[in-house]
């Protein structure tokens, strides 16, 4: 549904967006992760024409969104839920969305209870929480009923219910053959619903893969405690395994928890404890992303 080729945006001297090469696939979601100033939003507003890219171009079925005929019943997006005017209503902010996208002016409150914004839709959005801004500018994306959604942090103020719909409704528009690609800090929530994983860093491009993939990536950690660490370390020598000693303990990595048990058991080395830890999805991101980080906790 979505490629996107060679994009790449300067500012200046500084690159925010360098060679992007990525594809979005349909009855998926794609979540979009890095850092503060990886480029994201700027990759994402160059999809929609909102950005001029110095170099390469995104493409929906093949066309790019500055050609479509109709881009609202293709794609709809969510890159920024302030873009309402404080005055309007819930309704009239949709009813003048539908108007300018030529779409009927029926799906105005078909969205707004899809979102969940009836018993809102008659209040001014000056007076709106960032979470049902958030609701009102899906909604938006929603009037043409298109086939790809792309959100830039679209659970940011949404409480905890409000996360677990729209992780709901992502998964359900993907099953039913839409594409999402979706941007989001809360990477614990995004491993919940996201098959695919987008991951920039610096502008650049640092893994694009499923999120098995990219989570096998890195493979756990055995700790072993035992009165012969020696021995232990010198039968666990071998190659695509690592040892470090810290005393009585053994770090282990490349060999599982029952690899180092059975081990154990078979040369007759008593352990004392044996723990396996496996790293998360987030501890893998960040590893990924840590070099190209614009800021980093002490």
């Amino acid at each position: 549904m979505i490629t996107v080729t060679g994009l790449t945006k300067r500012y200046g001297d500084r690159t925010a967006v360098e060679d992007l090469t990525f594809s979005v696939a349909d009855g998926r979601v794609t979540g979009f992760v890095g850092p503060n100033g990886a480029g994201k939003s700027t990759t994402m507003r160059m999809m929609v024409g909102l950005t001029r890219p110095d170099a390469g171009e995104a493409r929906f079925d093949g066309v790019r969104y500055t050609d479509l005929r109709t881009p609202a019943r293709l794609v709809g997006t969510v890159l920024d839920p302030r873009c309402m005017h404080p005055g309007h209503t819930a309704r009239n902010h949709l009813r003048a969305m539908a108007a300018l996208s030529d779409l009927p002016a029926g799906r105005v409150d078909a969205v707004l209870a899809e979102v969940g914004l009836e018993p809102a839709a008659d209040q001014r959005t000056g007076g709106f929480s960032l979470g049902m801004r958030q609701r009102l500018a899906l909604a938006g994306a929603l009037l043409g009923e298109p086939r790809v959604l792309i959100l830039d942090e679209p659970s940011n103020g949404l409480d905890p219910d409000g996360i677990r719909w729209l992780r709901n409704h992502l998964i359900d528009f993907a099953r039913g053959g839409g594409s999402v690609f979706v941007s989001s800090h809360l990477i614990g929530e995004l491993a919940l619903f996201a098959d695919d994983l987008v991951v920039v860093g610096g502008g650049k491009l640092l893994a694009a893969d499923t999120v098995d993939g990219i989570a096998a990536r890195q493979t756990a950690t055995v700790v072993a405690e035992t009165p012969d660490p020696a021995a232990l370390a010198s039968a666990l020598d071998r190659p695509g395994t690592s040892v470090q000693a810290d005393g009585d303990r053994l770090v282990i990595r490349g060999a599982s928890k029952a690899d180092v048990s059975r081990l154990a058991f078979e040369l007759g080395i008593q352990l004392i404890e044996l723990t396996e830890t496996i790293p998360s999805l987030e501890d893998t991101l960040l590893d990924l992303t840590g070099a190209s980080a614009e800021f980093a906790s002490a």
